[in-house]
């Protein structure tokens, strides 16, 4: 058994005291165990302010960009033993494994490429100047340039690398020093990614420091140039958006929350259409990945009331397809949960929404697995319901249940009918419309953009092409309002922006437009 460590003041420090123990979702052993007991969170902090912060807006976009790409071929050269802990520990499938790990070294990658393209600069311009005097000697300019101050990354389970590499990829591009904090519960993956760094030279000293368990006392010494970004339950992002010293600091805050997404098929989908077939593809894909525990996965479905039965029917035989089971092996499909607690809360959550849906594929009890004990290991089979009454139901607008479960919910026809169901959801993080129809698509983007981070338009043109509605691009802003969190990162230039500060510059132009230039 292993005692996973934190990165913290340029060492590795084991927790003292108690330690938390870490589980294999797949045998309910335990694997590890971890803490940040005697850990100094106020130095940790310091470390990052003095030491990497310095260092890293030292460096133009271009070495930051030089950073990010050795970072992610550092992580990718370790990636069959990366894959061996998440099989491990966090209870993926090989295959979920991959789509967690390839994610964290596309995105650095991505970013890098990005990077390269501003170019030897340490200051972005903010769009074109304007005139603010009588002639143009008096000039204006807008410019970003880093906040001085420390990128805290708290994370979710479910996704060890891809969080650690995405949230920390805007930041060092952007000259932010990083202190991350994955979940514990599945916490192995991201500390061997950070050995991986430290060993390798790859960040420069204080720009990356990790904290194995849990955040202690840090939050209370955040100052106003720091940074949160939090992935989570919308309750815990209430209780950090809340948190006395971050309001006193105005300490910027970014949260990515709970997420009812949506997928609505259009009226003139065909059943056998190739649109049908990406619709039903991505659909299954959201519910079983990751065994559901994703933040864009799924959760609510919206047919036309003429076609219900037929896609009902056709979900189902998908569905069964879908073997659940030990992770390691290539035939399963649906791994376990990642905790007890997960899958007593998506046992509680199907209950739920069975008040409202009859369950029409799988059930709350133990299921059939495939080489594995399903007492012992956290399962939950994949769980198909269908809304009674569309107009009255409201659970399935209000709860979100995170596991391989979703609900169909007819709807009439029209546009206006499915968008005003969709809004019920009060915003998510991602819509999926699937339709041929221009007019349908366009009064879909009318009718439920302001609720949502990204909308994925899935057609017949674009299904050989894309990688599902559940995948989470670099070029593509990732967040969404009101339940979502309101927070938004990633978009390349767009997720920077909360790492840096917009400055007004009002002088000379003649110097202005040379200064950085």
């Amino acid at each position: 058994m292993r005692t996973l460590e934190n990165y913290v003041c340029g060492a590795w420090k084991r927790g003292e005291g108690t330690l938390r123990k870490l589980h294999n979702p797949t045998t309910g052993e335990q694997c590890a165990e971890t803490g940040t007991g005697g850990v100094d969170m106020k130095a940790v902090m310091d470390h990052a302010r003095h030491v990497g912060g310095p260092a890293l807006r030292e460096m133009t976009f271009s070495a930051r960009a030089a950073l990010l790409m050795n970072a992610s071929k550092a992580i990718h050269a370790h990636r069959e033993a990366l894959i061996d802990l998440a099989v491990e520990n966090g209870g993926n499938t090989r295959k979920d494994a991959k789509f967690d790990l390839d994610g964290a070294t596309g995105t650095l990658a991505a970013y890098a490429r990005f990077g390269e393209t501003i170019g030897d600069t340490r200051v972005q311009f903010d769009g074109g100047g304007v005139q603010l005097g009588r002639t143009s000697r008096f000039w204006g300019e807008h410019v970003f340039v880093p906040r001085e101050g420390v990128a805290v990354h708290i994370n979710a389970f479910n996704f060890p690398a891809w969080g650690l590499a995405e949230k920390a990829a805007v930041a060092w591009l952007a000259g932010v020093p990083v202190v991350t904090k994955p979940a514990t519960a599945t916490a192995t993956v991201a500390e061997a990614m950070v050995r991986i760094l430290i060993d390798d030279g790859v960040v420069p000293e204080g720009a990356l420091q990790l904290l194995s368990g849990s955040a202690g006392d840090l939050l209370d010494h955040m100052e106003s140039q720091d940074i949160l970004a939090f992935t989570g339950s919308a309750a815990t992002g209430f209780m950090l958006r809340s948190h006395e010293n971050l309001l006193r600091k105005s300490v910027r805050v970014n949260i990515e929350a709970d997420s009812l997404n949506s997928a609505v098929l259009g009226p003139d989908v065909q059943p056998g259409s190739e649109t049908w077939n990406l619709f039903l593809r991505d659909v299954v894909t959201e519910m079983t990945q990751k065994a559901g525990q994703k933040c864009t996965a799924v959760r609510r479905i919206f047919v036309p009331e003429a076609i219900a039965d037929t896609v009902q029917e056709e979900l189902c035989a998908r569905l069964s397809d879908m073997a659940v089971g030990n992770p390691a092996l290539r035939e399963v499909r649906v791994s376990p949960l990642a905790s007890a607690a997960q899958r007593d809360d998506v046992r509680a959550g199907v209950e739920r929404l069975a008040a409202e849906a009859d369950i029409v594929f799988g059930s709350t009890d133990t299921p059939e697995v495939v080489d594995a004990d399903a007492t012992a290991g956290y399962f939950v089979g994949p769980v198909l319901l269908r809304a009674r009454d569309a107009a009255s139901c409201s659970a399935v607008h209000e709860h979100e249940v995170f596991g391989p479960v979703a609900t169909i919910v007819p709807v009439a026809g029209d546009a206006a009918s499915a968008a005003a169901e969709v809004r019920k959801g009060d915003g998510s993080l991602v819509a999926s419309v699937y339709s041929d129809d221009r007019e349908f698509i366009g009064a879909m983007i009318l009718g439920i953009g302001a609720w949502h981070g990204r909308l994925y338009l899935g057609s017949a043109r674009v299904a050989d092409q894309t990688l599902g509605s559940g995948a989470v691009l670099p070029a593509s802003v990732h967040g969404g309002p009101g339940r979502a969190g309101g927070g938004e990162e990633l978009g390349f230039e767009r997720g920077m922006r909360l790492y840096q500060q917009r400055v007004a510059l009002q002088g000379d132009r003649g110097i202005l437009q040379r200064l950085f230039k």
